[in-house]
């Protein structure tokens, strides 16, 4: 079963095996925000206010800013029963206090339901993808997760399923047939998975995370929940310290 902790609101990957190196994007700009999450995390969900505020400051600023899907819990597995089930009711209703999320639990009352963030995680990384070939605003990834999130905790609708992305893609103005033939292809099964190994070869290990680099060298700058006002604080910080080292 996944593990969140209430405390430093932060949910944890599970056990997994060491993977096989893969090479890492080449930096583009000295300073960059990288954003590490999971659609389907309740905690990146309880943190979106957040990361929107932090998105807009790094645009304001000219600091790079990036998404990488984590994979949570890809291929899903836990099993759906009463514990499972009570563990996420209870969850929700702690992040939903803890943020002012909303969270909506008709989800819960299904017979069944796989738990597997892969298939949102693909979405978010087959958008990169549409953004890269169309030239599609910097801005749409975070929208595109932001939306899907949204679609989960407080519509309750399954991520898994194609059509479930095709209100949002209306949204954006973009076209659902493009994206619903990149989200089935291998391309696109790939390039989730070259995430999925970079969130790891940073060292992350929970969601949300968020990391600064500089001049190729990377660092935490926060991990679990913060509020928007807490992180723009230390990143702000951050700037200064760099500034005055100079």
């Amino acid at each position: 079963m996944m593990k969140c902790d209430p405390i430093t609101g932060a949910c944890l990957l599970p056990d997994v095996d060491e993977p096989v190196d893969a090479t890492a994007p080449a930096t583009r700009h000295a300073w960059a925000v990288r954003y590490v999450g999971d659609p389907m995390c309740s905690w990146c969900w309880g943190i979106s206010p957040t990361v929107g505020a932090l998105a807009a400051f790094c645009e304001a600023e000219g600091i790079e800013f990036s998404i990488t899907m984590g994979g949570l819990r890809a291929g899903g597995g836990d099993p759906w029963n009463a514990e499972f089930k009570d563990f996420l009711r209870n969850e929700w209703r702690h992040i939903a206090e803890t943020t002012g999320q909303p969270f909506d639990f008709t989800l819960l009352a299904a017979p069944y339901f796989d738990y597997d963030t892969e298939p949102a995680c693909r979405a978010v990384a087959t958008i990169k993808l549409l953004q890269t070939r169309n030239q599609l605003p910097s801005s749409t990834a975070l929208k595109f997760f932001s939306a899907v999130q949204r679609k989960f905790y407080v519509e309750g609708q399954d991520p898994k399923v194609a059509d479930f992305y095709r209100s949002i893609c209306v949204s954006l103005a973009m076209d659902f047939d493009e994206f619903r033939a990149v989200f089935a292809s291998p391309e696109a099964q790939q390039a989730v998975q070259q995430e999925f190994v970079r969130c790891r070869q940073w060292g992350v290990r929970s969601f949300p995370t968020l990391l600064i680099e500089r001049n190729g060298k990377t660092e935490t700058l926060a991990v679990g929940f913060v509020t928007a006002e807490q992180l723009l604080s230390r990143l702000r910080q951050e700037i200064a310290a760099s500034i005055t080292s100079v």
